[in-house]
């Protein structure tokens, strides 16, 4: 469970990323700024910072930060309430993130820019990279199974979606499927 310390410390980090990236942030939005950090209590390896700009029954818009080295675990987003599950669009903005995401693999472990979090290797194994530097963009569709990480020097991702119910999503660590709770 994330502490205010560690919230305070990771939402001050987060501030030059956004105006670095020259994107607006209003004090209301500050206000519900939030940290994913997967009650693994290693939010500095796995974890990323967000603020959701808006999500209705149809659409989502969030800007993601993920700090030097940070990794959103993998994870695909199922069918939930008769829907066929969530479409993502990730635009880098600043810095550089390595997408992974389910299909054939064109790196190895030794090739791939990322490296899988030395806490829990055995829950990263898409091989399918894709390098997203600011400008450019990748669509994740539904049920598709994936993880990123910002490249060294942390990154801002904009994520353009249908409706985001990331409490239904299923991910490859057990550990972190049992701390959510799933009731459709």
């Amino acid at each position: 469970m994330l502490n205010k310390t560690d919230y305070d410390r990771l939402k001050a980090a987060c501030k030059p990323y956004f105006e670095n990236a020259k994107i607006a942030v209003t004090d209301e939005e500050w206000e519900k700024f939030q940290v994913a950090e997967y009650d693994l209590g290693c939010v500095d390896e796995i974890g990323l910072e967000l603020i959701e700009y808006v999500n209705t029954a149809r659409c989502c818009a969030k800007e993601l930060v993920l700090l030097p080295g940070q990794t959103c675990p993998e994870h695909r987003h199922p069918p939930v309430c008769g829907e066929i599950g969530k479409e993502e669009t990730f635009r880098c903005r600043s810095g550089q993130v390595f997408l992974y995401v389910d299909g054939a693999p064109n790196v190895t472990d030794e090739t791939m820019k990322a490296v899988p979090p030395q806490s829990r290797p055995q829950y990263f194994t898409c091989r399918h990279e894709v390098i997203l530097n600011p400008g450019e963009q990748y669509t994740i569709m539904p049920n598709t199974m994936h993880w990123f990480q910002s490249g060294p020097e942390g990154c801002v991702v904009s994520e353009f979606s249908t409706c985001s119910r990331d409490e239904f999503d299923i991910y490859t660590d057990p550990a972190i499927n049992a701390a959510q709770d799933r009731t459709l």
